[in-house]
């Protein structure tokens, strides 16, 4: 019983799950970060996943882990424009505050209601439950500027190597 409390313990501590039922595709472990294989990056650290029309936005598992515990979520008005590399909002944890960039641009159709009383979803569920808003994008071939999986991951590894 002890092991299994110590396993579960270091798997929570890890982010390692044993339950697949709503993992997405394929996802790639780098030290205690996820990087879903299916979204694209910014230098910023959000992703976004592009589905037709819309884009669902968020930050990566490696900018919250930075961050900490998340206490705070400022997000745009839906009908607002953003723009590819601008700040649409802010989240606020106890370590610091970090501005959020859009990386596309579009009209802001939804955005996770859910953050406000639980920022920590973003914490827990960076890429599912604490997505933070949708855009209807006016320009899909911003996606072109973005990275993937892999060209993130390393670029997480040289931005953490140099500091």
């Amino acid at each position: 019983m002890a092991l299994r409390m110590w396993a579960s313990s270091t798997a929570n501590a890890l982010r390692l799950s044993t339950c697949a039922s709503k993992s997405p595709a394929f996802s790639l472990s780098r030290a205690f970060s996820t990087v879903l294989d299916d979204l694209k990056y910014a230098s910023s650290h959000e992703w976004v996943k592009h589905d037709g029309p819309l884009a669902t936005i968020g930050i990566t598992d490696h900018a919250q882990d930075h961050l900490g515990e998340l206490v705070f979520v400022e997000l745009p008005e839906p009908g607002k424009e953003v723009k590819q590399g601008t700040g649409f909002g802010a989240v606020e944890s106890v370590k610091a505050t970090s501005d959020v960039n859009s990386p596309i641009s579009g009209e802001v159709v939804e955005i996770n209601t859910k953050l406000a009383e639980s920022p920590g979803l973003i914490n827990t569920s960076p890429y599912e439950e604490g997505w933070m808003i949708k855009v209807k994008t006016s320009n899909p071939s911003e996606l072109a500027n973005l990275m993937g999986s892999k060209e993130y991951i390393k670029f997480c590894e040289e931005e953490d190597a140099a500091h």
